[in-house]
């Protein structure tokens, strides 16, 4: 899958390095260089690639501050490892720029199904390494939080994991500010609504998902309902809200590099469930 990204990312722009003696390799700028660099471009406006490979569902968005110019969906059968690039070929081209001209990147850290998290993680921290760019990560969960009208105190994001499961994540409104509560989870629908409600107590909560099903059969709902609360169903594609979110973090200096970047799976991988399950049968 490397080969495949480091080929893919090669044709998409030639890079030439200075050479004499020795062989010139472009500097690989650290955190605290990364920060500074960028706070000298804020007042421009910044062109911004976000990604998102979290679930089949995928997107890629170019954008300029918070404003989408253009964006790439994956409505095929095609892994990631495959789209990806000329995805976002197309998206760079219909906006007539190189990945050169890139401020930054956005890319979905998770929770998602462990392939699509890697190829995307991957591929951005390429890009990082190779043009120097910073990276905002941002969690799905945190993206689907954004689309909140902001009229109540509690807004709880899901989306399906799939397996009678839901990624699901607590926040409440602080001072016009969504504030995370604990961690993000991987749990059924009836334990998230559960959670979430004995948490809320009393007050309102807002739901926000692009997969309203997840609640059909959970015992809890019907109560929701009955108090007024519903779901607000937003779209899949979310590189947009992901290339919104990461701009709003790369303004407040909270940034990332190739180094650092690190995935959110929340759910562990078949693999692993599997050696835990049978290294704990062995004496």
């Amino acid at each position: 899958m490397s080969q495949d990204i480091s080929s893919g990312i090669r044709s998409l722009e030639i890079c030439t390095y200075p050479v004499g003696s020795k062989i010139a390799l472009p500097s690989v700028l650290s955190l605290q260089q990364h920060i500074a660099q960028f706070s000298a471009i804020q007042l421009s406006p910044m062109l911004l690639l976000a990604v998102d490979t979290c679930d089949s569902r995928g997107s890629v968005a170019l954008l300029r501050d918070e404003h989408v110019l253009h964006q790439e969906i994956h409505n095929t059968s095609q892994d990631y490892s495959s789209w990806l690039l000329p995805a976002v070929d197309r998206v760079l081209k219909a906006g007539n720029v190189s990945l050169a001209e890139l401020q930054a990147c956005a890319v979905a850290t998770g929770p998602g199904s462990f392939t699509g998290v890697r190829v995307g993680l991957a591929t951005v921290k390429a890009w990082s390494e190779v043009y120097g760019l910073p990276i905002a990560p941002v969690s799905r969960l945190d993206a689907l939080s954004t689309y909140s009208y902001g009229k109540t105190a509690y807004v709880a994001a899901f989306s399906d994991a799939h397996r009678g499961q839901i990624f699901g994540a607590l926040y409440q409104q602080m001072n016009g500010l969504l504030d995370r509560i604990g961690d993000e989870v991987v749990t059924s629908p009836e334990a998230f609504l559960e959670s979430s409600i004995n948490t809320a107590q009393a007050s309102r909560i807002e739901w926000i998902s692009p997969d309203p099903k997840c609640f059909s059969e959970a015992r809890l709902w019907p109560s929701r309902l009955a108090q007024g609360e519903s779901i607000y169903v937003i779209p899949a594609v979310l590189a947009p809200a992901i290339g919104r979110s990461g701009y709003r973090l790369l303004t407040q200096g909270r940034l990332t590099d190739a180094l650092r970047l690190d995935a959110n799976y929340v759910r562990r991988s078949d693999a692993e469930v599997f050696w835990k399950g049978a290294s704990s049968h062995v004496e």
